[in-house]
């Protein structure tokens, strides 16, 4: 369980708004984000992952205090076990897909079954320029279950995928989510495409 409660200036077109979370996120749930653009959806989960910082606020994981800003305690990003998709991927040039989840984990055996889950096992010593947007968009995920994460954050994950492999891929994250018992918050432009796996939600206005 991550309980939330964050206070955050972010910089809007129409001058300066607040972003403002008070939530309670149960262990293994799945959350689907949205709002209009700019509305800090994308600021929210790099709160959580330790990539921004709030002016006000807690952030406790089971119990461990991540972020509290009057007592200035700060968990660095990677000992929080958080796994981020971001939008625009943030793959390594150089490093072939295999490479990418070897250098998350040491587990040949799940390396192997998330080759499988993404449908990358027969690419998996290309590199990102060798990979369809859909293609690196799929080991971006696979990247953040390689550590099997504790939270895994996903901003706008399916958006470069076709109909057919996006329901496929979600029926398998389902699976996965669940049996890693994964607390999970995915930012959608889409929300209806999270209908029937998403048990909470949270609006941004």
């Amino acid at each position: 369980m991550i309980n939330i409660a964050i206070e955050k200036k972010l910089k809007a077109y129409h001058g300066q708004q607040v972003l403002k979370v008070n939530r309670q996120f149960t262990t293994g749930s799945v959350t689907k984000i949205y709002g209009p653009s700019g509305s800090g959806k994308t600021t929210f989960l790099k709160i959580i992952a330790g990539l921004v910082t709030p002016e006000k606020g807690t952030i406790v994981s089971d119990d461990i205090t991540w972020f509290n800003a009057e007592t200035k305690v700060n968990i660095p990003t990677q000992k929080r076990n958080t796994g981020f998709v971001f939008q625009q991927y943030a793959l390594f040039p150089n490093m072939t897909v295999r490479q990418h989840l070897e250098y998350a984990t040491a587990d040949e055996a799940w390396i192997k079954k998330l080759l499988l889950l993404g449908k990358l096992d027969t690419l998996q010593e290309h590199k990102p320029d060798y990979l369809s947007g859909g293609q690196q968009q799929r080991l971006a995920i696979l990247r953040a279950l390689a550590t099997k994460p504790q939270i895994l954050l996903m901003d706008e994950p399916f958006s470069a995928l076709d109909p057919k492999m996006k329901t496929e891929l979600i029926g398998e994250l389902k699976e996965v989510i669940k049996e890693l018992n994964i607390t999970t918050l995915i930012v959608s432009h889409n929300p209806q495409e999270l209908d029937g796996w998403a048990d909470g939600e949270l609006v941004f206005e």
